[in-house]
Protein backbone atom coordinates (compact mmCIF):
# COMPACT_ATOMS: atom_id res chain seq x y z
CA UNK A 1 0.00 0.00 0.00
CA UNK A 2 1.40 3.80 -1.00
CA UNK A 3 1.74 5.91 1.59
CA UNK A 4 -0.75 7.96 -0.23
CA UNK A 5 -3.10 5.73 1.99
CA UNK A 6 -1.58 6.07 4.78
CA UNK A 7 -2.13 8.18 8.18
CA UNK A 8 -3.42 11.57 7.60
CA UNK A 9 -1.95 13.96 9.99
CA UNK A 10 -3.81 17.10 10.47
CA UNK A 11 -2.37 20.50 11.41
CA UNK A 12 -3.76 22.42 14.53
CA UNK A 13 -3.79 26.52 14.74
CA UNK A 14 -1.95 25.80 18.01
CA UNK A 15 0.99 23.94 16.26
CA UNK A 16 0.94 26.08 12.95
CA UNK A 17 -0.26 29.50 11.60
CA UNK A 18 -3.05 28.03 9.54
CA UNK A 19 -3.76 32.01 8.56
CA UNK A 20 -0.63 32.00 6.01
CA UNK A 21 -3.10 30.66 3.12
CA UNK A 22 -0.29 31.17 0.86
CA UNK A 23 1.95 28.39 2.46
CA UNK A 24 -0.47 26.48 3.71
CA UNK A 25 -2.55 25.79 0.94
CA UNK A 26 0.06 25.69 -1.13
CA UNK A 27 1.36 22.41 0.92
CA UNK A 28 -2.56 21.21 1.23
CA UNK A 29 -2.58 20.88 -2.69
CA UNK A 30 1.06 19.31 -3.59
CA UNK A 31 0.99 16.92 -0.27
CA UNK A 32 -0.14 13.25 -0.04
CA UNK A 33 0.41 12.95 3.26
CA UNK A 34 -0.13 16.18 4.89
CA UNK A 35 2.16 17.40 7.63
CA UNK A 36 2.20 16.19 11.22
CA UNK A 37 1.58 18.47 13.89
CA UNK A 38 4.41 19.90 16.05
CA UNK A 39 3.83 18.56 19.27
CA UNK A 40 3.53 20.45 22.51
CA UNK A 41 7.06 21.00 23.98
CA UNK A 42 7.77 21.24 27.34
CA UNK A 43 9.62 24.57 29.21
CA UNK A 44 13.18 24.40 28.69
CA UNK A 45 14.76 23.72 31.80
CA UNK A 46 17.83 25.29 33.30
CA UNK A 47 21.40 24.89 31.35
CA UNK A 48 22.71 21.44 31.41
CA UNK A 49 20.36 20.23 34.11
CA UNK A 50 18.72 17.34 32.61
CA UNK A 51 21.48 14.09 31.52
CA UNK A 52 21.24 12.74 28.82
CA UNK A 53 19.21 9.28 28.32
CA UNK A 54 21.33 6.09 28.02
CA UNK A 55 20.78 5.35 24.32
CA UNK A 56 22.00 1.66 24.50
CA UNK A 57 19.25 0.04 27.04
CA UNK A 58 17.10 2.58 25.31
CA UNK A 59 14.26 0.73 22.85
CA UNK A 60 14.39 1.56 19.28
CA UNK A 61 11.29 3.35 18.05
CA UNK A 62 8.96 2.25 15.47
CA UNK A 63 7.90 5.08 13.14
CA UNK A 64 4.69 2.76 11.03
CA UNK A 65 5.18 5.38 8.18
CA UNK A 66 3.19 4.05 5.42
CA UNK A 67 6.27 2.65 2.82
CA UNK A 68 5.55 1.59 -1.08
CA UNK A 69 4.64 -1.89 -1.18
CA UNK A 70 7.09 -4.32 -1.80
CA UNK A 71 9.79 -7.07 -0.83
CA UNK A 72 11.67 -4.44 1.13
CA UNK A 73 10.47 -4.42 4.81
CA UNK A 74 11.94 -1.71 7.39
CA UNK A 75 14.37 -3.65 8.85
CA UNK A 76 17.83 -4.05 8.14
CA UNK A 77 17.57 -7.76 7.38
CA UNK A 78 15.15 -7.32 5.31
CA UNK A 79 17.21 -4.81 3.14
CA UNK A 80 20.51 -7.09 3.26
CA UNK A 81 18.46 -10.13 2.27
CA UNK A 82 16.69 -8.57 -1.00
CA UNK A 83 19.17 -5.87 -2.01
CA UNK A 84 20.64 -7.09 -5.50
CA UNK A 85 23.87 -6.09 -4.99
CA UNK A 86 26.20 -3.42 -6.43
CA UNK A 87 24.33 -0.97 -9.13
CA UNK A 88 26.54 -2.12 -12.76
CA UNK A 89 26.58 2.04 -13.37
CA UNK A 90 28.63 2.79 -9.78
CA UNK A 91 31.60 -0.35 -10.90
CA UNK A 92 31.76 1.94 -14.10
CA UNK A 93 31.34 5.79 -13.50
CA UNK A 94 34.41 5.92 -10.18
CA UNK A 95 34.40 9.51 -10.66
CA UNK A 96 31.81 12.29 -9.70
CA UNK A 97 31.53 15.63 -8.85
CA UNK A 98 29.74 16.54 -4.95
CA UNK A 99 27.51 19.45 -5.54
CA UNK A 100 27.70 20.54 -1.77
CA UNK A 101 26.33 24.09 -2.39
CA UNK A 102 22.79 26.09 -0.98
CA UNK A 103 22.41 29.35 0.89
CA UNK A 104 25.09 28.82 3.28
CA UNK A 105 27.09 29.67 0.11
CA UNK A 106 26.99 33.65 0.86
CA UNK A 107 28.56 33.80 4.04
CA UNK A 108 31.93 33.09 2.41
CA UNK A 109 32.93 31.66 5.45
CA UNK A 110 33.47 27.67 4.33
CA UNK A 111 31.62 24.92 6.11
CA UNK A 112 28.83 25.34 8.22
CA UNK A 113 27.94 29.38 8.39
CA UNK A 114 24.88 29.02 9.55
CA UNK A 115 25.71 27.39 12.97
CA UNK A 116 28.62 29.59 13.35
CA UNK A 117 26.86 32.81 12.77
CA UNK A 118 25.75 32.49 16.22
CA UNK A 119 29.52 32.06 17.45
CA UNK A 120 31.06 35.09 18.30
CA UNK A 121 34.26 35.33 17.47
CA UNK A 122 34.24 33.19 14.50
CA UNK A 123 34.94 34.30 10.73
CA UNK A 124 31.11 33.20 10.21
CA UNK A 125 30.32 35.34 12.70
CA UNK A 126 32.25 38.40 12.32
CA UNK A 127 31.31 38.15 8.35
CA UNK A 128 27.54 37.94 8.92
CA UNK A 129 27.90 41.39 11.16
CA UNK A 130 29.58 43.26 8.61
CA UNK A 131 26.87 41.54 5.49
CA UNK A 132 23.88 41.55 7.35
CA UNK A 133 23.87 43.00 10.91
CA UNK A 134 23.77 41.02 14.60
CA UNK A 135 21.67 38.21 14.10
CA UNK A 136 19.57 38.95 17.51
CA UNK A 137 17.88 41.35 14.50
CA UNK A 138 19.13 39.70 10.99
CA UNK A 139 19.61 35.94 11.45
CA UNK A 140 19.86 32.69 9.37
CA UNK A 141 16.24 33.32 8.07
CA UNK A 142 16.83 36.76 6.64
CA UNK A 143 19.80 34.76 4.88
CA UNK A 144 17.16 32.46 3.20
CA UNK A 145 15.21 35.14 2.72
CA UNK A 146 18.07 37.44 0.27
CA UNK A 147 19.65 34.28 -1.36
CA UNK A 148 19.25 34.55 -4.99
CA UNK A 149 21.74 32.30 -6.66
CA UNK A 150 21.10 34.42 -10.36
CA UNK A 151 23.82 32.76 -11.95
CA UNK A 152 23.14 28.85 -10.83
CA UNK A 153 22.55 27.38 -14.40
CA UNK A 154 22.56 23.37 -13.50
CA UNK A 155 22.55 22.42 -17.17
CA UNK A 156 25.71 24.11 -17.76
CA UNK A 157 27.34 23.27 -15.04
CA UNK A 158 26.02 19.52 -15.44
CA UNK A 159 27.77 19.55 -19.06
CA UNK A 160 31.36 21.55 -17.27
CA UNK A 161 31.01 18.67 -14.92
CA UNK A 162 30.77 16.02 -17.73
CA UNK A 163 33.15 17.46 -19.40
CA UNK A 164 35.49 17.09 -16.53
CA UNK A 165 35.12 13.48 -16.78
CA UNK A 166 32.13 12.68 -14.23
CA UNK A 167 29.81 10.07 -14.26
CA UNK A 168 27.57 10.80 -11.61
CA UNK A 169 26.62 13.66 -9.01
CA UNK A 170 26.16 13.94 -5.89
CA UNK A 171 23.62 16.92 -4.89
CA UNK A 172 22.88 18.70 -2.07
CA UNK A 173 18.99 18.38 -1.32
CA UNK A 174 19.10 19.91 2.46
CA UNK A 175 22.11 20.64 4.68
CA UNK A 176 22.14 21.04 8.57
CA UNK A 177 20.47 24.43 7.95
CA UNK A 178 17.50 22.46 7.99
CA UNK A 179 16.50 24.63 4.47
CA UNK A 180 15.22 21.90 1.64
CA UNK A 181 16.38 22.78 -1.71
CA UNK A 182 13.32 21.36 -3.56
CA UNK A 183 9.57 22.05 -4.02
CA UNK A 184 9.20 20.55 0.10
CA UNK A 185 6.16 18.97 1.15
CA UNK A 186 6.96 18.76 4.85
CA UNK A 187 9.48 22.04 4.94
CA UNK A 188 7.87 25.42 4.05
CA UNK A 189 11.43 26.79 4.82
CA UNK A 190 12.13 25.76 0.93
CA UNK A 191 14.08 27.24 -2.37
CA UNK A 192 10.29 27.79 -3.43
CA UNK A 193 9.04 29.65 -0.86
CA UNK A 194 11.94 31.65 0.51
CA UNK A 195 15.08 32.80 -1.60
CA UNK A 196 15.43 31.90 -4.93
CA UNK A 197 11.77 30.77 -5.61
CA UNK A 198 12.86 28.03 -7.99
CA UNK A 199 12.86 24.17 -7.42
CA UNK A 200 16.87 23.39 -7.33
CA UNK A 201 16.41 19.69 -7.13
CA UNK A 202 13.98 19.54 -9.51
CA UNK A 203 16.29 21.78 -12.11
CA UNK A 204 19.43 19.51 -11.25
CA UNK A 205 17.61 16.16 -12.05
CA UNK A 206 16.62 17.53 -15.07
CA UNK A 207 19.93 18.75 -16.24
CA UNK A 208 21.63 15.31 -15.46
CA UNK A 209 18.73 13.12 -16.59
CA UNK A 210 19.53 15.55 -20.59
CA UNK A 211 23.27 15.07 -19.86
CA UNK A 212 23.00 11.03 -19.44
CA UNK A 213 24.05 11.63 -15.66
CA UNK A 214 23.69 10.00 -12.75
CA UNK A 215 22.88 11.67 -9.94
CA UNK A 216 21.73 11.37 -6.08
CA UNK A 217 20.21 13.34 -3.56
CA UNK A 218 22.08 14.42 0.18
CA UNK A 219 20.39 14.61 3.56
CA UNK A 220 22.31 16.12 6.47
CA UNK A 221 19.09 17.38 8.48
CA UNK A 222 19.22 14.58 11.22
CA UNK A 223 22.07 17.11 12.89
CA UNK A 224 19.43 19.81 12.93
CA UNK A 225 18.53 19.38 16.19
CA UNK A 226 21.62 19.64 17.89
CA UNK A 227 23.64 21.35 15.09
CA UNK A 228 21.32 24.55 15.56
CA UNK A 229 21.62 24.87 19.33
CA UNK A 230 24.02 28.08 18.83
CA UNK A 231 20.83 30.08 17.63
CA UNK A 232 19.27 30.00 21.09
CA UNK A 233 21.89 31.78 22.61
CA UNK A 234 23.63 35.04 23.07
CA UNK A 235 26.41 37.34 23.07
CA UNK A 236 28.63 36.97 26.29
CA UNK A 237 30.03 40.72 25.92
CA UNK A 238 29.71 43.59 24.64
CA UNK A 239 26.55 45.99 23.73
CA UNK A 240 24.45 42.82 22.61
CA UNK A 241 25.28 41.02 25.43
CA UNK A 242 22.58 39.71 26.74
CA UNK A 243 20.11 39.81 23.52
CA UNK A 244 18.73 36.66 22.18
CA UNK A 245 19.56 35.71 19.34
CA UNK A 246 16.98 35.28 16.66
CA UNK A 247 16.64 31.19 16.84
CA UNK A 248 14.78 31.96 20.33
CA UNK A 249 11.41 33.76 17.99
CA UNK A 250 8.09 32.05 18.11
CA UNK A 251 5.27 32.00 15.19
CA UNK A 252 3.86 35.29 16.93
CA UNK A 253 6.87 36.89 16.66
CA UNK A 254 6.31 36.91 13.00
CA UNK A 255 3.23 38.57 12.77
CA UNK A 256 2.82 42.16 10.12
CA UNK A 257 6.70 40.53 9.50
CA UNK A 258 8.18 39.23 6.32
CA UNK A 259 8.41 35.91 7.87
CA UNK A 260 4.86 35.52 9.08
CA UNK A 261 3.13 32.01 8.97
CA UNK A 262 6.93 30.41 8.92
CA UNK A 263 7.39 28.65 12.30
CA UNK A 264 10.99 29.27 13.26
CA UNK A 265 10.94 26.26 15.07
CA UNK A 266 10.32 24.28 11.69
CA UNK A 267 13.98 25.98 10.68
CA UNK A 268 15.72 25.97 14.32
CA UNK A 269 14.39 23.41 16.29
CA UNK A 270 13.65 23.77 19.75
CA UNK A 271 16.52 24.81 22.69
CA UNK A 272 17.70 21.76 24.02
CA UNK A 273 19.95 23.43 25.76
CA UNK A 274 18.73 21.96 29.28
CA UNK A 275 20.88 18.49 28.30
CA UNK A 276 24.67 18.39 30.26
CA UNK A 277 26.82 19.17 27.30
CA UNK A 278 24.71 20.14 24.13
CA UNK A 279 25.39 23.91 24.89
CA UNK A 280 28.99 23.25 25.67
CA UNK A 281 29.35 21.26 22.10
CA UNK A 282 27.42 23.92 20.12
CA UNK A 283 30.04 26.28 21.23
CA UNK A 284 32.52 23.93 19.93
CA UNK A 285 34.35 23.71 16.02
CA UNK A 286 32.83 20.57 15.56
CA UNK A 287 31.43 18.15 17.85
CA UNK A 288 27.51 16.95 18.03
CA UNK A 289 25.84 16.96 21.28
CA UNK A 290 27.07 14.22 23.76
CA UNK A 291 25.62 10.61 22.91
CA UNK A 292 21.64 10.17 24.51
CA UNK A 293 18.26 10.11 24.37
CA UNK A 294 16.66 13.71 24.59
CA UNK A 295 14.19 11.67 27.53
CA UNK A 296 12.08 14.75 28.09
CA UNK A 297 11.24 15.31 24.84
CA UNK A 298 10.60 12.09 23.17
CA UNK A 299 6.86 12.93 21.01
CA UNK A 300 8.74 15.70 19.54
CA UNK A 301 11.72 13.22 19.23
CA UNK A 302 9.66 11.01 17.60
CA UNK A 303 7.84 13.86 15.64
CA UNK A 304 11.31 14.70 14.08
CA UNK A 305 12.35 11.62 12.88
CA UNK A 306 9.19 10.98 11.08
CA UNK A 307 9.49 14.25 9.22
CA UNK A 308 12.96 14.21 8.93
CA UNK A 309 11.83 10.47 7.09
CA UNK A 310 8.87 11.84 4.93
CA UNK A 311 10.80 14.84 3.50
CA UNK A 312 13.57 12.07 1.83
CA UNK A 313 10.39 10.06 0.93
CA UNK A 314 9.11 13.23 -0.52
CA UNK A 315 12.54 13.38 -3.33
CA UNK A 316 12.51 9.69 -3.89
CA UNK A 317 8.67 10.00 -4.81
CA UNK A 318 8.88 13.15 -6.85
CA UNK A 319 12.81 13.15 -8.36
CA UNK A 320 13.66 9.81 -8.72
CA UNK A 321 17.48 9.68 -7.94
CA UNK A 322 20.33 7.07 -8.08
CA UNK A 323 21.30 7.17 -4.75
CA UNK A 324 20.79 8.76 -1.69
CA UNK A 325 22.91 9.97 0.73
CA UNK A 326 22.87 10.43 4.78
CA UNK A 327 25.66 12.39 6.44
CA UNK A 328 27.58 10.75 10.09
CA UNK A 329 29.98 9.42 11.96
CA UNK A 330 28.53 6.51 13.26
CA UNK A 331 25.90 3.22 11.72
CA UNK A 332 22.97 5.47 11.06
CA UNK A 333 20.85 8.32 11.56
CA UNK A 334 19.20 7.95 15.01
CA UNK A 335 21.19 5.27 16.90
CA UNK A 336 21.40 7.68 20.36
CA UNK A 337 25.10 7.82 19.76
CA UNK A 338 27.24 10.27 17.88
CA UNK A 339 25.64 12.55 15.35
CA UNK A 340 23.20 10.04 15.51
CA UNK A 341 22.71 11.24 19.33
CA UNK A 342 18.94 12.22 20.65
CA UNK A 343 16.40 9.59 19.48
CA UNK A 344 16.84 5.85 18.42
CA UNK A 345 14.39 4.86 15.60
CA UNK A 346 14.13 2.96 12.44
CA UNK A 347 13.92 6.06 10.36
CA UNK A 348 16.82 5.09 7.94
CA UNK A 349 15.65 1.40 7.48
CA UNK A 350 12.27 3.17 6.83
CA UNK A 351 13.68 5.42 4.26
CA UNK A 352 15.34 3.20 2.11
CA UNK A 353 13.05 -0.01 1.82
CA UNK A 354 10.77 2.41 1.03
CA UNK A 355 12.99 3.94 -1.98
CA UNK A 356 13.82 0.17 -2.83
CA UNK A 357 10.38 -1.14 -3.18
CA UNK A 358 9.62 2.31 -5.53
CA UNK A 359 12.41 2.25 -7.65
CA UNK A 360 11.79 -1.70 -8.53
CA UNK A 361 8.33 -0.22 -9.19
CA UNK A 362 8.96 2.19 -11.26
CA UNK A 363 12.50 0.94 -13.03
CA UNK A 364 11.61 -2.71 -12.81
CA UNK A 365 14.61 -3.13 -10.81
CA UNK A 366 16.60 -1.46 -7.48
CA UNK A 367 19.82 -0.27 -9.39
CA UNK A 368 20.20 2.28 -7.16
CA UNK A 369 21.97 2.33 -3.62
CA UNK A 370 21.63 4.01 -0.31
CA UNK A 371 25.02 5.55 1.50
CA UNK A 372 24.81 5.71 4.98
CA UNK A 373 27.99 7.43 5.95
CA UNK A 374 30.65 5.02 7.68
CA UNK A 375 27.89 1.99 8.24
CA UNK A 376 29.56 -0.69 8.61
CA UNK A 377 29.73 -3.50 5.47
CA UNK A 378 25.74 -3.78 5.00
CA UNK A 379 24.26 -5.42 1.70
CA UNK A 380 22.03 -2.08 0.58
CA UNK A 381 24.44 0.52 1.57
CA UNK A 382 27.09 2.44 0.13
CA UNK A 383 30.29 3.54 2.32
CA UNK A 384 32.03 6.79 2.44
CA UNK A 385 35.58 7.79 3.17
CA UNK A 386 35.94 11.46 3.69
CA UNK A 387 38.86 13.60 2.99
CA UNK A 388 40.93 10.23 3.40
CA UNK A 389 41.91 7.23 1.44
CA UNK A 390 42.30 3.82 3.05
CA UNK A 391 46.27 2.72 2.67
CA UNK A 392 44.92 -0.61 1.30
CA UNK A 393 42.51 -2.21 -0.98
CA UNK A 394 38.96 -2.26 0.39
CA UNK A 395 37.00 -4.41 -1.40
CA UNK A 396 33.95 -5.39 1.21
CA UNK A 397 31.61 -3.29 0.50
CA UNK A 398 31.27 -0.21 -2.90
CA UNK A 399 32.69 2.79 -1.51
CA UNK A 400 33.18 6.65 -2.21
CA UNK A 401 36.14 8.55 -1.33
CA UNK A 402 34.93 12.58 -0.90
CA UNK A 403 36.96 15.88 -0.27
CA UNK A 404 36.19 19.02 -0.95
CA UNK A 405 38.90 21.74 -2.69
CA UNK A 406 39.40 24.38 0.01
CA UNK A 407 36.14 23.68 2.00
CA UNK A 408 32.63 22.11 1.75
CA UNK A 409 31.41 25.75 1.20
CA UNK A 410 33.02 28.43 -0.56
CA UNK A 411 35.37 30.94 0.94
CA UNK A 412 38.16 32.89 -1.06
CA UNK A 413 41.15 31.95 -1.13
CA UNK A 414 41.09 28.38 -2.11
CA UNK A 415 43.43 26.76 -4.05
CA UNK A 416 42.80 25.35 -7.70
CA UNK A 417 44.81 22.74 -9.09
CA UNK A 418 44.19 19.73 -11.33
CA UNK A 419 47.02 17.80 -10.01
CA UNK A 420 45.73 17.10 -6.67
CA UNK A 421 42.31 16.56 -7.73
CA UNK A 422 43.71 13.92 -10.73
CA UNK A 423 45.78 12.17 -7.85
CA UNK A 424 42.91 12.25 -5.20
CA UNK A 425 41.15 9.95 -8.06
CA UNK A 426 43.87 7.60 -8.60
CA UNK A 427 44.45 6.80 -5.40
CA UNK A 428 41.27 5.85 -4.35
CA UNK A 429 40.23 3.83 -7.74
CA UNK A 430 43.31 1.53 -7.07
CA UNK A 431 41.73 0.86 -3.96
CA UNK A 432 38.86 -0.26 -5.68
CA UNK A 433 36.78 3.07 -4.18
CA UNK A 434 34.82 5.59 -6.28
CA UNK A 435 36.05 9.34 -6.20
CA UNK A 436 33.25 12.17 -5.28
CA UNK A 437 35.19 16.06 -5.39
CA UNK A 438 33.68 19.12 -4.32
CA UNK A 439 34.13 22.40 -6.30
CA UNK A 440 32.85 24.93 -4.34
CA UNK A 441 30.16 26.95 -6.03
CA UNK A 442 30.30 30.77 -5.34
CA UNK A 443 27.64 32.67 -3.99
CA UNK A 444 25.83 33.85 -6.80
CA UNK A 445 26.10 29.93 -8.26
CA UNK A 446 29.08 30.52 -10.33
CA UNK A 447 32.55 29.01 -10.89
CA UNK A 448 35.08 30.94 -10.95
CA UNK A 449 37.75 30.96 -13.72
CA UNK A 450 40.56 28.80 -11.36
CA UNK A 451 37.82 25.99 -10.51
CA UNK A 452 36.78 26.27 -14.39
CA UNK A 453 40.13 25.95 -15.34
CA UNK A 454 41.65 22.96 -13.24
CA UNK A 455 38.02 20.80 -14.41
CA UNK A 456 38.93 21.39 -18.15
CA UNK A 457 42.41 20.23 -17.36
CA UNK A 458 41.15 17.35 -15.33
CA UNK A 459 38.71 16.94 -17.97
CA UNK A 460 41.54 16.35 -21.22
CA UNK A 461 43.93 14.05 -18.36
CA UNK A 462 40.29 11.49 -17.66
CA UNK A 463 39.78 11.30 -21.57
CA UNK A 464 43.62 10.57 -22.37
CA UNK A 465 43.25 7.90 -19.59
CA UNK A 466 39.89 6.66 -19.50
CA UNK A 467 40.26 3.20 -20.35
CA UNK A 468 42.26 2.93 -17.14
CA UNK A 469 39.95 4.51 -14.74
CA UNK A 470 35.93 3.73 -15.83
CA UNK A 471 34.62 0.50 -15.37
CA UNK A 472 38.27 -0.63 -13.40
CA UNK A 473 38.97 -2.76 -10.27
CA UNK A 474 41.88 -2.99 -8.04
CA UNK A 475 44.48 -5.11 -8.91
CA UNK A 476 46.34 -7.55 -6.28
CA UNK A 477 48.30 -4.32 -4.47
CA UNK A 478 47.03 -0.51 -4.54
CA UNK A 479 51.29 0.97 -5.68
CA UNK A 480 54.54 0.44 -5.19
CA UNK A 481 57.03 3.52 -4.38
CA UNK A 482 58.70 5.35 -2.16
CA UNK A 483 57.91 4.06 1.93
CA UNK A 484 56.80 6.41 4.85
CA UNK A 485 56.78 4.90 8.12
CA UNK A 486 56.85 1.54 6.57
CA UNK A 487 53.94 2.02 4.36
CA UNK A 488 53.14 2.99 0.87
CA UNK A 489 53.28 6.82 0.62
CA UNK A 490 50.40 8.88 -0.24
CA UNK A 491 48.43 11.87 -1.10
CA UNK A 492 47.64 14.11 2.39
CA UNK A 493 44.78 13.40 4.17
CA UNK A 494 42.10 16.33 4.46
CA UNK A 495 40.89 18.97 2.02
CA UNK A 496 42.43 19.43 -1.08
CA UNK A 497 44.44 22.44 -0.58
CA UNK A 498 47.84 23.87 -1.03
CA UNK A 499 49.32 20.98 1.01
CA UNK A 500 48.05 18.43 -1.50
CA UNK A 501 48.95 20.81 -4.15
CA UNK A 502 52.84 20.71 -3.43
CA UNK A 503 53.07 17.32 -2.31
CA UNK A 504 55.83 15.28 -4.24
CA UNK A 505 55.96 12.33 -5.84
CA UNK A 506 58.96 10.90 -7.74
CA UNK A 507 59.21 8.37 -10.69
CA UNK A 508 59.05 5.33 -8.39
CA UNK A 509 55.87 6.28 -7.15
CA UNK A 510 52.96 4.18 -9.22
CA UNK A 511 49.28 2.93 -8.68
CA UNK A 512 47.57 0.01 -10.39
CA UNK A 513 43.96 -0.80 -12.01
CA UNK A 514 42.85 -3.47 -13.58
CA UNK A 515 40.75 -2.49 -16.31
CA UNK A 516 37.29 -3.79 -17.58
CA UNK A 517 39.22 -5.36 -20.63
CA UNK A 518 41.53 -7.43 -18.26
CA UNK A 519 44.81 -5.15 -18.87
CA UNK A 520 47.00 -4.38 -16.02
CA UNK A 521 47.54 -0.28 -15.88
CA UNK A 522 50.36 1.29 -14.05
CA UNK A 523 49.80 5.26 -13.29
CA UNK A 524 53.19 7.19 -12.58
CA UNK A 525 52.41 9.71 -10.14
CA UNK A 526 54.02 12.18 -12.05
CA UNK A 527 55.35 12.89 -15.68
CA UNK A 528 59.05 11.69 -16.07
CA UNK A 529 61.74 13.48 -18.44
CA UNK A 530 61.98 12.22 -21.43
CA UNK A 531 64.35 9.13 -21.76
CA UNK A 532 63.87 8.49 -17.83
CA UNK A 533 64.12 4.63 -17.69
CA UNK A 534 61.33 3.22 -15.31
CA UNK A 535 61.30 0.11 -13.12
CA UNK A 536 58.11 -0.95 -11.51
CA UNK A 537 59.21 -3.52 -9.36
CA UNK A 538 55.57 -5.36 -8.88
CA UNK A 539 56.23 -6.66 -12.49
CA UNK A 540 59.44 -8.62 -12.63
CA UNK A 541 59.52 -12.12 -13.58
CA UNK A 542 59.66 -13.01 -10.48
CA UNK A 543 57.22 -11.51 -9.32
CA UNK A 544 54.67 -12.89 -7.18
CA UNK A 545 52.17 -10.94 -8.42
CA UNK A 546 52.34 -11.84 -12.61
CA UNK A 547 50.33 -14.95 -13.65
CA UNK A 548 52.33 -14.63 -16.82
CA UNK A 549 54.79 -12.99 -18.30
CA UNK A 550 54.49 -9.54 -19.82
CA UNK A 551 53.76 -9.48 -23.45
CA UNK A 552 53.19 -5.27 -24.79
CA UNK A 553 53.71 -2.07 -23.09
CA UNK A 554 51.97 1.23 -24.13
CA UNK A 555 51.73 4.98 -23.45
CA UNK A 556 48.16 5.81 -23.23
CA UNK A 557 47.99 9.21 -25.11
CA UNK A 558 51.39 8.03 -26.96
CA UNK A 559 51.23 6.65 -30.48
CA UNK A 560 54.56 5.25 -30.84
CA UNK A 561 56.39 2.36 -29.15
CA UNK A 562 57.77 2.26 -26.22
CA UNK A 563 60.90 0.21 -25.42
CA UNK A 564 60.63 -1.61 -22.77
CA UNK A 565 62.02 -4.88 -20.91
CA UNK A 566 60.95 -7.00 -18.57
CA UNK A 567 63.19 -8.73 -15.87
CA UNK A 568 63.65 -10.44 -13.05
CA UNK A 569 63.90 -7.43 -10.69
CA UNK A 570 61.25 -5.60 -12.58
CA UNK A 571 59.65 -4.09 -15.51
CA UNK A 572 61.86 -1.37 -17.10
CA UNK A 573 60.52 1.35 -19.59
CA UNK A 574 62.09 3.84 -21.05
CA UNK A 575 60.02 6.78 -22.00
CA UNK A 576 60.11 8.41 -25.25
CA UNK A 577 61.04 11.37 -26.46
CA UNK A 578 58.36 13.42 -26.50
CA UNK A 579 56.42 13.64 -23.34
CA UNK A 580 53.79 16.45 -23.84
CA UNK A 581 51.55 14.95 -20.16
CA UNK A 582 50.52 16.57 -16.98
CA UNK A 583 50.56 15.17 -13.65
CA UNK A 584 50.35 11.65 -14.46
CA UNK A 585 51.25 9.04 -16.92
CA UNK A 586 49.70 5.60 -17.44
CA UNK A 587 51.26 2.62 -19.13
CA UNK A 588 49.09 -0.08 -20.23
CA UNK A 589 50.60 -3.79 -19.81
CA UNK A 590 49.08 -6.70 -21.64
Amino acid sequence: MSRILGVIFFITAASFNLSAQNINEKIKATSKTQLPPFPAVPARLPIDSVSMGDWESFPEIKLDIPITDGPFKPTWESIEKNYPGEPAWLREAKFGIWVHFGPQAVGESGDWYARKLYTPGTKAYNNHLRKYGHPSKTGYKEVLRDWNPTKLDPSKLTKIYKDAGARFLMIQGVHHDNYDMWNSHYQPWNSVNIGPRRDLIGEWAKACRTNGMHYGVTFHHEYTWWWWQTAFGSDTIGDKKGIPYDGNLTLADGKGKWWEGYDPRLLYGIDLREYKGVAQEAASRWNPAPAGIFSNHLDYAKWYATRWALRMMDVVEHYDPDFIYTDGTVQGPFTGNGTGTGLKADAMQTVIADYYNRTLKTRGEVNAFSIVKFRKKTNGTVNTEESGIPADIKTDQPWIAEVPVGDWFYEPGFTYDSGMMIRYIIEAIARDGNAAVCISILPDGSLDEGSQKMLREVGIWMRRNSEAVYGSHAWVMPGEGEKVNGKLKMLPPGALTRRQAEFKFGPQDFRFTLGKNGALYAFCMTVPVSGTQLTIKSLGTDSKYLSRQVRSVTLLGNSGKLQWKQEADGLSITCPPDMPFATSVVFKID
